[in-house]
């Protein structure tokens, strides 16, 4: 019996996706071995973890350096490069892709974070990229704004895999939940099958704790116990509210009326999950949220340290009255979630505009080289 704890989430329901990528992952092998040795069943990248891989290393220099004699146009450059890498990713998790039935082995890639406010805009993107891609097994990336929620709707509808990013509070799930729905009947009702459809929303947990921890000390300044914080709400709103989103998942798709569109769950996926406090075990996330039909995406170094010390046990479900304790706490302790959750949507997307733009200006620099 594999004693691989990484495998063993596998028969606990829950995917393994890596958050990381650069060129010699998959040119040494190493990508395949993940995949072989460890049972990783998928991948997901950002411009902020392309940003990374261009600039610390020499891996795309000789193509942006040709790519370069052709355009000064950064963005195709870094599109070609960053798309090459997708589609070879892609490619070793075809195999898994086709034996699961499309139920894993996917890849992500994102709209441009620029288009984040704009619908229309990231549906063109979307069908751009879905296109340029041309791989069953990809999933196409957009954030869960207000402008993004009616784009999730109608990639959706045209068979486009989506991956729904940068999620931070319940309500906005269910409004995720129901544009991902409302995208499979808009399919059926064009005479299209919903079967081969595949979407995930990911919830970005370890933001959330990062933000409300420093609440505590505006807290006992007013007046309240650090005791009653420390005790109730401090480490432990982001996993609460994992838990809740799940109860809601499996209410909304484990419905009959869901079922009988005879099309596959949006899975819920964990997202940003390296804890932030360094007085938090760097497996505080990954342990707490195993649960059936989740994903989790983690970055190397916390795959590598769960291969190490990881204890594989389904827990999404216990405890769920505590959770629910934890969400009813908050506002007892002053903390306006809507206001929270608002900020780290805003931030987030600042961040990946500013990821983009930084990739951008790399790019540009490493041309001026030649």
């Amino acid at each position: 019996m594999d004693r691989n704890p990484i495998k063993i989430l596998e028969s606990l329901g829950q995917s393994i996706w890596l958050d990381y990528i650069r060129r010699d992952l998959i040119s040494s092998g190493r990508l395949q071995r993940l995949i072989e040795e460890d049972g990783l069943s998928g991948l997901t990248s950002n411009t902020s973890i392309f940003e990374k891989s261009i600039a610390e290393s020499n891996l795309y220099d000789t193509d942006i350096q040709g790519l370069s004699i052709a355009t000064k146009d950064f963005n195709a450059i870094y599109e070609a490069i960053s798309q090459q890498d997708l589609q070879n990713a892609a490619d070793l998790f075809r195999p898994l892709y086709e034996k699961s039935n499309g139920g894993d082995g996917y890849v992500s890639l994102e709209v441009n974070p620029h288009l984040a406010y704009d619908t229309l805009g990231t549906i063109e993107e979307g069908y751009r990229l879905w296109a340029t891609m041309n791989r069953p097994n990809i999933l196409i990336k957009v954030p869960a704004t207000v402008e993004g929620i009616p784009a999730i709707r109608q990639l959706i509808s045209e068979g486009i895999n989506v991956n729904v990013t940068l999620l931070f509070s319940l309500q906005r799930y269910r409004q995720v939940a129901d544009a991902f729905i409302a995208g499979i009947k808009d399919r059926i009702n064009k005479g299209k099958s919903p079967k081969n459809i595949v979407s995930v929303a990911s919830f970005s947990l370890s933001r959330l704790d990062t933000q409300i921890d420093p609440k505590e000390v505006d807290f006992v300044a007013s007046g309240g116990g650090k005791s009653y914080f420390e005790a109730k709400i401090r480490g432990q709103v982001a996993i609460s509210i994992a838990k809740i989103a799940y109860k809601i998942y499996r209410q909304i798709f484990e419905s009959e009326e869901f079922l009988r569109l005879g099309a596959l769950p949006q899975r819920l996926l964990w997202a940003s999950t390296t804890p932030q406090n360094p007085d938090y075990s760097d497996l505080k996330y990954v342990e707490a949220l195993i649960g059936p039909n989740t994903v989790h995406t983690i970055t190397l170094k916390i795959l590598e340290a769960y291969r190490d010390r990881g204890k594989p046990e389904s827990l999404l479900e216990v405890n769920l009255e505590e959770a629910s304790l934890v969400w009813s706490k908050l506002s007892d302790a002053g903390i306006n979630m809507i206001e929270i959750t608002e900020k780290l949507e805003s931030n987030g997307v600042e961040e990946f505009i500013q990821s983009y733009n930084k990739m951008i200006g790399v790019l540009s620099k490493k041309t001026r080289i030649y």
